[in-house]
């Protein structure tokens, strides 16, 4: 079992999901939250389907994380001033602020994350990682946008 790729995968998931609400626990931010901060911080005003394809999960679970964050005061959503069907998302002062303030809690999760590894080893590891993705990027349940 420790030689397949998927327990593998799955079990350093699970590490890093613990590594990162370790380090943040102060903010009550979830991993899927944060890239959807982040996203929204680097490129403004996206409606849901682009967030889902930018960030990589359902709808449903979109609509959840965005709901979450609006009630939090950390996303605005509103009409699109361009298809009034729409509503758009933007990162909030307040977000803003908390991503600030999170970001060396989150580098302390990814660092211990990939602390096991020489420095050379942890640009080959994400590189190989970015490869199996853009290499199987059609066969998830959404497709990222940056590996179509």
């Amino acid at each position: 079992m420790w030689q397949r790729p998927g327990f593998l995968i799955r079990r350093l998931n699970q590490i890093h999901i613990a590594l990162f609400f370790e380090c943040c626990k102060d903010f009550a931010i979830t991993p899927v939250q944060y890239g959807l901060l982040t996203t929204l911080s680097e490129r403004p005003g996206l409606d849901q389907t682009s967030l889902c394809a930018e960030v990589g999960v359902d709808r449903t679970t979109m609509a959840d994380v965005l709901r979450r964050l609006e009630e939090r005061g950390l996303v605005k959503r509103e009409p699109s001033p361009h298809d009034g069907r729409l509503k758009i998302a933007n990162i909030t002062a307040k977000g803003r602020r908390t991503m600030k303030d999170m970001y060396g809690s989150m580098r302390e999760a990814q660092v211990r994350f990939l602390g096991p590894l020489s420095p050379e080893d942890r640009a080959h590891f994400v590189r190989m990682m970015m490869q199996l993705v853009e290499g199987n990027n059609q066969y998830g349940r959404t497709s990222l946008k940056h590996f179509d």
